[in-house]
């Protein structure tokens, strides 16, 4: 059963209502830190979006080194939080799923009321080619890509923005994404924000995890 039935599956699915938009940001959050928030601010007001899930994942597929423990990963992202547009899940681990693509698919199976939008900055845009069946997310959901601190050009020139150009909307009408059947996708540059997981591990303010 899917949409409010009673199929274990959808437990750690967030109840939509029907024809609402909502944007998913996938990531380890590794830690979770101002970046996330000003990207998830951005998308709420600039897609029009009535929630947006951060989809804490296991683990990712691209990296060497594991993440920190799932549920402290969880814990911290939601400590993080005051808006009840927002909402932590680690969904993925409950449904099995380890790729992006496979993910999506299985959400617009179990919701397939609601009008997803999946969310990445820009320097997932420039390396979405190396994803596991990239162009499936493509024609799946449309897109949001966010502005991040050095990656605006790499992400225009990608081969993912090169081969979907022409279903490319400009920032003017970034309110129509959600809106907009697959493929589709909009980039918006931001007022830049230099934060980021990776340099939160090396000054050790993540402390007793690994690097990568």
């Amino acid at each position: 059963m899917t949409d409010g039935g009673q199929d274990r599956t959808l437990r750690p699915i967030p109840p939509v209502p029907a024809g609402r938009a909502v944007g998913l940001l996938g990531g380890s959050f590794d830690p979770p830190h101002e970046g996330h928030l000003h990207i998830t601010r951005a998308a709420l007001k600039r897609f029009r979006l009535s929630q947006v899930w951060w989809l804490v994942s296991p683990g990712n597929p691209l990296k060497r080194n594991g993440p920190a423990p799932l549920a402290r990963r969880v814990e911290a992202a939601r400590a993080m939080l005051d808006d009840p547009r927002v909402v932590v899940t680690d969904l993925e681990a409950h449904l099995g799923t380890r790729y992006t693509a496979d993910t999506l698919r299985t959400l617009r199976r179990l919701r397939s009321r609601a009008r997803f939008v999946w969310l990445m900055g820009a320097d997932n845009l420039a390396q979405l080619h190396r994803w596991d069946d990239w162009t499936g997310i493509m024609r799946t959901v449309p897109i949001g890509v966010l502005a991040r601190p050095g990656s605006s050009l790499r992400a225009g020139l990608s081969p993912a923005a090169r081969r979907f150009a022409r279903h490319r909307l400009p920032p003017e009408e970034s309110g129509r994404l959600a809106w907009t059947d697959p493929p589709a996708w909009c980039f918006l540059p931001l007022p830049l924000v230099s934060a980021s997981s990776t340099a939160i591990r090396a000054r050790g303010d993540w402390p007793g995890m690994t690097q990568g």
